[in-house]
């Protein structure tokens, strides 16, 4: 708070219009003046420490909501405050009310303008002078308004307190208590509004008491709003709003934030002592997720709320600031309120950003939405470096990121960098049971807490709380930012036996397939050669093939797309598609790996993670290619009753069996030749009782000992390098796809399977792998039979060709073969061999060779044979 009366940023107002504040010295050091264009107030008291229209620094917004909140709980005594709860205002008081609540240690709840679908309102007021009047109280608990404790009611400012009388005659008719306080900034009430309040509060025989932080009085001139039209439009002859312009965009970067599960993101339902610790917990990890996405010597950072959201924007702000260290970061959030815009360092409102609503909002107000001073306007040292804009997932809709006028379309034109978080939108179960918990005192308190109301005695059932993901170089080979793992760690696990020892444990006891590793292998010198020439030799085809998916799905399902491969095959694919964005739209977006199981379905603890963090919507499920198509209806079925998307995305669809793809070419994509050391040191997912438990992920190892052969990057990078000479190809093949008739699903590859399985006597599609992805797998961790390759395949195969002289299975060539290749596996295994649940097959055939396993798991020799997971397409 650096302002004087000498640069007082109300100075061109009063100037003109003829207004003057007066009382406390520390006015114009909290409040500066503007225009807005509402016929009900002309004038707008512009608040320097509120955060809203005014960039600050987030230490001074929250340190002043903190402060009053600590005059309140002087004011009330340990065991009323201990008793309190605090309301306050949309849009504005939000972040200052729940600051206040912070100071006091209490629970808190903000008025919203949002009606929330499924969540009754527990009551509204109106604020008659307000652009948009109606507010709505919505808690996830009624019973937090119920008690007889005192009620807090907190908002920026003062002017009549009309809007603080509606409030308590409406509460006060529902759940009457005795002792209201009201917080503000600052108190301009006139002598009349002054009595007005004080004969309400002696009509409903209460005690009602003021804080604020200076108080005085606004003269104005009998013709104000004659002269703020007049000034309005001669101003906005000279003073266009900041619009777009011929510069290059700055780069878009989306950074996933590890919010907690079941965090609210404010307190439109409610806030309680119990979400201010996790939250407190959580923010220095999320600030450095922030600071990662900054660019490098970035002096001036914007961190931009928006309109209700300001409190985890402000915290979020705050923690980046302690981070960044120095004075670095301002705070400042987007707002529904008309103000005119003049570049004059004597007026408070110097740039404006107009822009459509992108909340699809339902309560009729203005579609316009506005940013304040987020452009330099005419001083560059107004300009920052980066700007973090911080919405809800309800907020980020196609109207943020597409038109001329869109927010960021906008934002990307004022600063070098655009970073763009996006919160999931706390989504309150009605009715459920659990209530906003009594919080405790603070420990400077020697009080015990006492309850809210009757309803609230329950104690309240703890939140659910779900793992968290592993991240490289700790798990996996990858950096941290490429992906995510919702996966648990079992490195130190025994968990692989030679692969016809699995075959052999799962014959007697039926086990699922997913409940053992095999031996990793180890290619030579020769396959490892094979996998450098079929990597040069392929690259561009894969750049072309993920440049597609990620133009199509960008396309389809918009810029807030949230990447989910299924591990460990997808992942790959899910890094590259994911630097496809970053390359190609300056994008960047989450990406996890989750673990699926034939039999046993997608890991039911990572959805409830995705659907915590994200909206369902915008998760896409990424995997490498197609079979004869298991996983795809594994993925179907799993997902049925969700209201995620189940169309799978791929690189190559040779089975026919999805609509999003690269190619339905059957061709070699690399990262099929080998295991884990083309897949970030990862092994198959584990899924096996006793190791994994209800509420755990799936879990996997990582092999940091094979770090020596990993070539996870050189694949990544020897298909990225290729992303610029196929751009344009890579945007042909979306339009192609968007066009294409022949799109949709229609199986031909199960059906081919079907063929093949008759023709040689397996009678059970599960033994038969098509294409070469599938093949592949087949010889380097299944027992193959024979294998089956196009009569005329070329270099695809070589690799394959090795890998089966190397393992004695003959090469059938074979004409008229829809896959280039397909793997037999062997029947005599079957019942190793696992059925469509992912089972042993029984059919009699098996043979043993004295090494009988009682339980699936334990040899007569003593050897274990752990279990393990994974997938089979």
């Amino acid at each position: 708070m650096t302002a004087t009366p000498q640069t007082w940023t109300g100075r061109w107002v009063a100037d003109r219009a003829g207004i003057a504040l007066t009382g406390s010295a520390r006015l114009p050091e909290l409040v500066g003046l503007a225009l807005r264009e509402n016929r009900k107030r002309a004038h707008l008291l512009v608040s320097n420490v509120l955060g809203k229209h005014v960039p600050q620094r987030p230490s001074v917004v929250h340190g002043a909501g903190l402060e009053l909140g600590r005059r309140v709980r002087e004011l009330l005594g340990a065991e009323a405050a201990a008793r309190a709860v605090v309301l306050g205002y949309a849009e504005t008081a939000t972040g200052l009310g729940h600051s206040v609540a912070d100071g006091l240690d209490a629970p808190y709840l903000h008025s919203t303008r949002r009606p929330v679908p499924g969540i009754t309102p527990v009551g509204g007021f109106e604020e008659e002078h307000s652009h948009a009047t109606s507010h709505l109280l919505l808690p996830a608990d009624p019973g937090l308004l119920a008690g007889n404790g005192p009620l807090v009611l907190v908002d920026d400012e003062f002017s009549t307190g009309q809007t603080v009388l509606n409030t308590i005659r409406e509460l006060h008719a529902r759940h009457p208590r005795g002792h209201y306080v009201v917080v503000a900034l600052v108190d301009l009430r006139s002598a009349a509004d002054r009595r007005r309040l004080d004969r309400t509060a002696a009509e409903l025989g209460v005690r009602l008491d003021l804080v604020a932080t200076a108080s005085g009085g606004v003269e104005l001139p009998a013709d104000l709003l004659d002269r703020a039209e007049r000034l309005i439009a001669e101003a906005g002859a000279v003073t266009p709003e900041v619009g777009p312009s011929a510069a290059a965009a700055a780069p878009l970067v989306r950074v996933g934030l590890d919010w907690p599960a079941g965090l609210p993101d404010g307190g439109r339902h409610g806030f309680t002592a119990r979400d201010r610790a996790r939250l407190d917990a959580v923010l220095p990890r999320l600030a450095g997720q922030l600071a990662e996405a900054l660019p490098a010597g970035a002096r001036r950072v914007l961190v931009l709320g928006f309109e209700e959201l300001m409190y985890a924007p402000l915290r979020l702000a705050d923690a980046l600031g302690e981070r960044l260290g120095g004075d670095r970061v301002r705070f400042s959030t987007t707002t529904r309120s008309p103000v005119l815009a003049v570049d004059d360092p004597g007026y408070a409102i110097r740039t404006r950003l107009a822009f459509p609503a992108h909340d699809d909002p339902q309560d009729g107000g203005s579609p316009e939405r506005y940013a304040y001073n987020v452009a330099p306007g005419s001083d560059p040292a107004r300009r920052f470096d980066a700007v973090v804009l911080v919405v809800d997932d309800v907020a980020d809709t196609p109207a943020l990121h597409e038109g001329e006028r869109a927010l960021l379309g906008q934002l990307r034109r004022v600063t070098d960098r655009v970073v763009l978080a996006v919160l999931p939108s706390h989504r309150p179960v009605p009715g459920a049971a659990a209530s906003l918990p009594v919080p405790s005192p603070s420990p400077s308190s020697s009080s015990s807490s006492s309850s809210l109301s009757s309803s609230a005695l329950a104690p309240a059932p703890a939140p659910v709380v779900l793992p968290v993901p592993l991240y490289g170089p700790a798990f996996s080979s990858y950096p941290a930012e490429e992906v995510a793992w919702l996966l648990k760690d079992l490195s130190g696990v025994a968990l692989e036996a030679p692969t016809e020892e699995r075959e052999e444990a799962v014959q007697s006891g039926g086990a699922h397939y997913a409940e053992s590793l095999p031996v990793e292998y180890q290619p030579g010198p020769g396959y490892q050669a094979l996998f450098h020439e079929a990597l040069r030799g392929s690259a561009g085809r894969i750049a072309l093939a993920v440049g597609t998916v990620a133009e199509t799905l960008l396309r389809e399902r918009g810029p807030g797309l949230v990447l989910a491969s299924l591990a460990r095959a997808g992942t790959p694919v899910g890094i590259l598609i994911r630097r496809w964005l970053a390359f190609a739209h300056g994008l960047s977006v989450p990406h996890y790996a989750v673990s699926i199981v034939r039999g046993r379905g997608i890991d039911p603890v990572a959805l409830r993670y995705l659907a915590a963090h994200h909206r369902t919507r915008d998760v896409v499920f990424v995997d490498g290619w197609t079979g004869k198509g298991a996983i795809t209806r594994e993925l179907a079925d799993a997902l049925a009753g969700t209201d995620f998307d189940p169309d799978l995305a791929v690189l190559a669809d040779p089975g026919r069996c999805v609509r999003t793809y690269g190619t339905r070419d059957d061709f070699l994509i690399p990262s099929a030749c080998l295991n884990s050391t083309v897949s970030g040191l990862v092994s198959r997912t584990v899924l096996r009782a006793g190791l994994i438990g209800p509420d755990d992920f799936h879990g996997a190892k990582h092999y940091a000992e094979l770090a020596g052969s990993d070539v996870s990057a050189a694949f990544l990078d020897a298909v990225a390098a290729r992303f610029g000479e196929v751009r344009a190809a890579a945007v042909e093949g979306a339009d192609r796809l968007a066009a294409d008739p022949h799109r949709t699903p229609d199986w031909a590859g199960w059906a081919a399977v079907e063929r093949i399985s008759a023709e040689y006597g397996i009678d059970n599609v599960n033994l038969v792998k098509p294409g070469v992805g599938e093949t592949t797998r087949v010889l380097l961790r299944r027992v193959p039979w024979r294998i089956l390759a196009r009569r005329g395949a070329g270099a695809d195969l070589d690799h394959v060709r090795l890998l089966a002289a190397q393992r004695g299975v003959e090469v059938e060539e074979v004409d008229g073969l829809p896959y280039t290749c397909v793997g037999l596996i062997h029947p005599r295994y079957s019942r190793g061999a696992t059925g469509g649940d992912g089972r042993a097959v029984t059919d009699g055939r098996a043979v043993t060779d004295g090494r009988a396993v009682t339980d699936g798991r334990v040899r007569t020799d003593g050897h274990a044979v752990p279990e393990t997971t994974g997938r089979e397409s």
